[in-house]
């Protein structure tokens, strides 16, 4: 795949130039700083938004204090006076929220959707050039974020009392697909014995399975689960929570997603005889 050249977007901004780091290494975005990006140019309504995202994670059972602090800050007005006004300090996970609960005729939220569940420090890439990439460009790349996120999960779930990882993994699979285990989802996409179905997925699918990994992941470290009931049961509620987002907003199931014609294997062997 071609490298692509860095550009920003919005004014000489994108999501990476408004990041704060904390004290504790910790990332965070202000929503003051956000709003403009996604475009919004009225506060009120944006914090509309917003009440909508922390519905959104309290339906889920997530903390909403943890992702969305409130923060108060001095804005200076045209006679130099100061006031105070509201923002919040964000977590990754609620920006996500945010542009999943945002005026979905806006190309820039699809974009922050994107950037927000895929973006990682180890491989870092602008919304610019993920928009850039064609379809088998997207593909290669978020499988290759799900192959790094299923090696950590599986690390974390082992710490948290996993032996049986079939089971494991069918649990989230489960939440996700309604019901559908990884052997049910490659029969309904006429894989061979043992294809790997995540080589035979597009790139929107592959995105929700990198949320529902990434995710997972970060609840059973947060919760400290620690036995596999659990640890399988919190795979099965991560999954199905993430289909809920992806029905409220109207999008398409995974099931419903198309199947490639040709699995990443293919693509990797034609790309090597070129």
């Amino acid at each position: 795949m071609n490298k692509l050249k860095k550009e920003n977007l919005y004014e000489g901004q994108n999501f990476e130039d408004i990041k704060h780091i904390d004290e504790n290494g910790v990332e965070f975005w202000y929503a003051r700083e956000l709003m403009p990006i996604l475009q919004y140019s009225n506060w009120q309504n944006f914090e509309k938004i917003i009440e909508k995202a922390k519905k959104s994670c309290e339906n889920s059972d997530i903390s909403v204090f943890e992702h969305f602090t409130d923060v108060s800050k001095l804005s200076k007005r045209a006679n130099n006076a100061e006031v105070e006004i509201k923002d919040y300090k964000l977590t990754r996970y609620a920006c996500y929220l945010i542009a999943q609960n945002g005026d979905s005729r806006k190309k820039v939220i699809a974009l922050a959707q994107t950037y927000f569940a895929v973006q990682t420090r180890k491989q870092e890439i602008t919304e610019k050039e993920y928009s850039m990439l064609t379809e088998d460009e997207k593909r290669f790349y978020q499988r290759n974020l799900t192959r790094k996120g299923n090696y950590s999960l599986n690390q974390t779930a082992k710490k948290a009392g996993v032996k049986n990882f079939d089971k494991f993994h069918n649990a989230g699979y489960k939440g996700l697909y309604n019901g559908e285990t990884a052997d049910d989802i490659a029969k309904r996409k006429g894989l061979r014995y043992r294809e790997d179905i995540l080589d035979n997925m597009g790139s929107e699918e592959l995105a929700a399975n990198l949320f529902r990994i990434t995710q997972t992941e970060s609840r059973l470290k947060k919760d400290n689960i620690n036995s596999e009931k659990e640890a399988n049961k919190t795979h099965y509620k991560i999954g199905k929570n993430i289909r809920e987002v992806i029905a409220k907003n109207g999008g398409t199931m995974p099931e419903d997603l198309p199947t490639p014609k040709k699995s990443l294997k293919q693509l990797e062997k034609e790309y090597k005889l070129c």
